[in-house]
């Protein structure tokens, strides 16, 4: 067979079995051989948004997410989406045709491994048709097993020679990692009169949940998470929500008050520390990469090891003490707000959708202005219900990331929570969505604006226009795009999502005319941080 169908059958094999992309014709084949190995493909508009549903898809469902896009041109237009990919650390495989060697004139040449590289991506590369199923393999590999996002290049010349499929090598054993030496952390958390424990990404993917809840149990610690692994500790009564410019004036309280905080996979960024407010005691970070340990603020103790593995070598060890349970009204709902008189409130809004919507959710934010309401306002039953594609901080990538999230977890009602700006970048993936008739609900938060640049500027008497636009009606794209569109100038107006709610055989996209002129709490804390 063709090298394209190995490499196709290879990454199937391997757990590539739903490919997201944008066909052209050096990609197509290989392509064409996963689904005919009994892949599924879902064809995006744009290749970001190809790689963010990998993206979306891999965070939701832990699996490989795929993508698979052409040469040149194909892989540039990829590269927003595979950095929020690569920063984000998402085991993610983009498959992307490469210019034979030997075709220096090209139109399509580029350095495809440098520009990868530029972004924080794995380039790896199918060599040789003797070599392509274990290039397939090691470019597998280094994706799932060092949690990173890995560019396949595929030269279309090689692509195009004749091999005889073998199976993959197998994967190579891996020698467990004890965690360092915990004996100072024991210590440590023994002696602590009010602990706390931050929970990051790196302890959602190695399953470290119920371990940091029995360690929390143990201590009598309060908990937190980082915003992207919001969820994790979803119904604990210990559970703070997020730390960082989401937290309550609860959880700032408790986590600034913390004479001992151990983060376990968490990079403790000013995001998280809101600007290092949050953090004021002996602080112990534990990551499985040595280079994340102090790497935003320096930490007291350092352990490099899995968070899940350290966790559970700690149980043993740790005092119990228990602890008064935390306040009933602790979430930001049960906080007070002048509400806005002149359009709809965000806050009403979000509190509003959160009472409507099914609480099996996933909930997908896109960045902007907007993006603390739903994760400050829409609970989720756990971490993966959470997706927050902000580790490029670009605004656009969520519609993308709630696709490949509404076809990794069909049982779960999608969120996607977006401004204009950001569901006007991503656009062409409203057809996408429409097309798959996927069980989905945008939210427009449309303030007719880029609203950071308005909010930071303004008060500091810089003229906004350039950052304002006329109204869009969004609803009527919805409904050229074969989804269901609702406008919402007031709460009454949400009638409408209750009456989708009992007959919603297509998307729907709710734009929300929303106050303009309010700006959140967190983002000004933000701005202050600047």
């Amino acid at each position: 067979m063709l090298v394209s169908e190995a490499v196709g059958r290879t990454v199937h094999a391997l757990g590539g079995e739903v490919v997201f992309g944008l066909m052209g014709s050096g990609n197509l084949a290989v392509t064409n051989a996963i689904v005919a190995a009994g892949g599924r493909f879902f064809s995006s508009r744009h290749e970001t948004g190809a790689v963010c549903m990998a993206d979306g898809y891999a965070r939701v469902s832990g699996r490989l997410g795929v993508a698979s896009v052409h040469q040149g041109p194909g892989l540039t237009n990829a590269i927003t989406g595979l950095a929020e990919a690569a920063k984000s650390r998402t085991p993610v495989l983009l498959l992307a045709a490469d210019t034979p060697s030997a075709q220096l004139r090209s139109n399509f040449r580029i350095d495809q491994d440098a520009l990868v590289a530029s972004v924080g991506a794995v380039p790896e590369r199918v060599h040789t048709p003797q070599t392509a199923v274990a290039d397939t393999a090691r470019a597998v590999r280094r994706a799932v097993r060092e949690r990173r996002t890995v560019v396949l290049n595929l030269p279309l010349d090689v692509q195009a020679a004749e091999i005889d499929l073998v199976p993959p090598p197998p994967a190579p054993e891996l020698a467990s990692v004890a965690p360092t030496d915990l004996a100072a952390v024991i210590e440590a958390l023994n002696g602590a009169q009010r602990p706390a424990i931050i929970a990051g990404r790196g302890a959602v993917l190695s399953g470290a949940g119920p371990a940091l809840r029995a360690l929390g149990e143990r201590l009598g610690a309060v908990l937190a998470t980082s915003a992207v692994a919001n969820g994790l500790f979803t119904g604990d009564p210990l559970d703070l929500g997020i730390s960082g410019g989401f937290s309550t004036p609860l959880a700032q309280r408790e986590l600034a008050a913390a004479d001992v905080v151990i983060a376990f996979g968490a990079a403790l960024n000013v995001w998280t520390t809101r600007h290092g407010k949050l953090v004021n005691g002996t602080v112990i970070q534990v990551d499985r990469d040595v280079e994340a340990i102090g790497a935003h603020r320096p930490v007291d103790l350092g352990v490099v090891g899995d968070a899940r593995a350290v966790a559970e070598a700690l149980l043993p060890h740790v005092t119990g003490r228990g602890r008064e349970p935390l306040p009933e009204a602790r979430r930001w709902r049960d906080e007070p707000y002048e509400e806005s008189r002149d359009a709809l409130d965000p806050r009403t809004l979000t509190i509003a959708l959160d009472e409507i919507l099914p609480a099996e959710r996933t909930v997908v934010v896109d960045s902007g202005a907007f993006m603390g309401y739903p994760a400050m306002y829409l609970g989720v039953p756990d971490a993966h219900g959470f997706v927050f594609p902000q580790a490029f901080q670009c605004v656009g990538l969520a519609l993308g990331n709630a696709i490949g999230a509404a076809v990794a977890r069909p049982d779960r009602m999608t969120v996607c929570a977006v401004g204009d700006g950001g569901l006007q970048m991503s656009l062409p993936e409203l057809d996408t969505l429409g097309r798959l008739g996927l069980d989905m609900v945008v939210i427009v938060y449309n303030d007719d604006a880029y609203g950071a640049e308005v909010h930071h500027f303004r008060p500091l008497g810089v003229p906004v226009e350039l950052a304002q636009f006329p109204p869009v009606d969004f609803a009527a794209l919805a409904e050229a795009s074969m989804c269901q569109g609702l406008t919402v100038r007031t709460e009454d107006d949400l009638e409408g999502v209750k009456a989708w709610l009992h007959d919603r055989d297509r998307p729907l996209v709710v734009d929300a005319k929303v106050d303009p002129n309010i700006c959140a709490e967190w983002l000004e804390e933000a701005f202050r941080g600047h």
